[in-house]
């Protein structure tokens, strides 16, 4: 009788005395906040850098004996405490008064299609997609009504190296969603939210992750799908990946499924700002709306436009 192998992954349990690292390795603070990053290079320094700081990864790969030691540390422990608090306290505190010029009702919506929060997450290219990290992380502390809406990308931003003639070898490699710090955005009944968008004669099915970025949600689009084709499965898979037809079909799951997918979380923002020009079609979309609510083109165009707000990076 001959056998079959099968893959075993086994995983080590975070004592209840540290269980809440898990919470901390899945919001995107730890970006910014240095004392949360300490924590985890206080487990294991050299595991930390073999994974590229994700800490998500990192508790997937730490050892069990790791953890019970340091969940019995007194020292470890009042560190873990003081971390937790601030992270309590910064997730609580409605003081810092940015949404001071704002009416009770207001909500930003932020699309864009990367963005560079971590390089552990790297779902950005380059300076577009840092300026966006750095602005829902800013919105993050002024305590701003802001979500952001983009794709999630099992491809993003890739490996670079050099040959011997100096010229660039670009590596790319899926990334697992296990290791990422986003999680599936899931209705009443448990079933993932999805919503439909529309493309030439045809409707592609999208699904919601969502990131935390201290207090901002980021919800991302991803096509993967088993209701959708193989080819419509892989319009969300690299990014800026390939031809004219593809990029398109990129910007109109951001601009169109984005704005669906707000409005399927049952929100609905007052101000919708574009960074840069690849969500342009979410302003049809809003067009389209106001029509459907019975004003004229014009009217409808006016009145879109009066709620959006457009940055560019490279003017």
């Amino acid at each position: 009788m001959t056998g079959t192998s099968f893959p075993l992954e086994v995983n080590a349990v975070l004592p209840p005395a540290i269980a809440r690292l898990e919470e901390l390795a899945s919001n995107l603070r730890f970006s910014w906040h240095r004392p949360t990053r300490v924590l985890f290079l206080a487990l294991d320094k050299e595991l930390a850098k073999r994974v590229g700081g994700n800490l998500k990864l990192f508790l997937r790969c730490v050892d069990q004996a790791t953890l019970d030691r340091a969940a019995s540390d007194p020292e470890y422990l009042a560190r873990y405490e003081r971390v937790l608090a601030g992270f309590d306290g910064y997730r609580s505190d409605t003081t810092h008064g940015g949404a001071a010029q704002l009416d009770s009702g207001d909500l930003i919506a932020y699309f864009c299609a990367e963005f560079g929060f971590h390089e552990s997450f790297p779902m950005y290219s380059g300076g577009l997609g840092i300026l966006a990290g750095d602005h829902c992380k800013t919105a993050s502390d002024l305590g701003l009504p802001f979500v952001a809406m983009g794709l999630l990308y099992r491809q993003g931003y890739f490996t670079q190296t050099l040959d011997a003639d100096g010229y660039q070898i670009a590596t790319y490699r899926d990334f697992a969603h296990d290791d990422l710090p986003v999680e599936l955005v899931r209705g009443a009944d448990g079933r993932e939210v999805h919503v439909s968008c529309p493309l030439p004669k045809r409707s592609v099915e999208l699904r919601i992750w969502r990131a935390m970025v201290g207090r901002v949600p980021v919800y991302l689009l991803d096509s993967n799908v088993e209701e959708n084709s193989k080819q419509d499965r892989e319009i969300t898979h690299k990014l800026y990946g390939g031809d004219e037809q593809v990029r398109i079909q990129q910007e109109l799951l951001l601009g169109v499924g984005g704005v669906r997918a707000l409005r399927a979380l049952g929100l609905a923002p007052t101000v919708w700002h574009i960074n840069e020009g690849h969500a342009a079609f979410m302003v049809l979309e809003l067009i389209r709306e106001q029509m459907a609510a019975g004003l004229d083109f014009a009217g409808a165009r006016e009145a879109a436009a009066a709620q959006c707000v457009f940055t560019t990076h490279t003017p």
